[in-house]
């Protein structure tokens, strides 16, 4: 599931963290990854994006296994460290 932040956006992502978080996902399980970097529940959504305009990015794991999420909320790859957070 790709998601790109608007180029034209008046607001950025809040940088949750400077490294991708390391989570297992289980198959079949629906995730909501934090795009705006202001949850609580990194790097998973809490309803803290309210007052922005950014969205959670919903992700169906096809299978349980490790995934690295993006945490600087600034991957060209959605949810998915492209290892964006080492130019910032």
């Amino acid at each position: 599931s790709q998601f790109l932040i608007s180029k034209g956006s008046a607001m950025n992502p809040n940088i949750a963290q400077k490294a991708p978080y390391a989570v297992e996902l289980t198959a079949g399980q629906t995730y909501y990854w934090c795009s705006c970097g202001l949850s609580k529940n990194q790097p998973f959504c809490d309803g803290g994006h309210k007052t922005t305009e950014f969205m959670p990015v919903a992700l169906t794991a096809e299978r349980t296994e490790t995934v690295y999420l993006c945490g600087c909320k600034h991957s060209a790859n959605g949810a998915f460290c492209d290892g964006s957070h080492s130019k910032l």
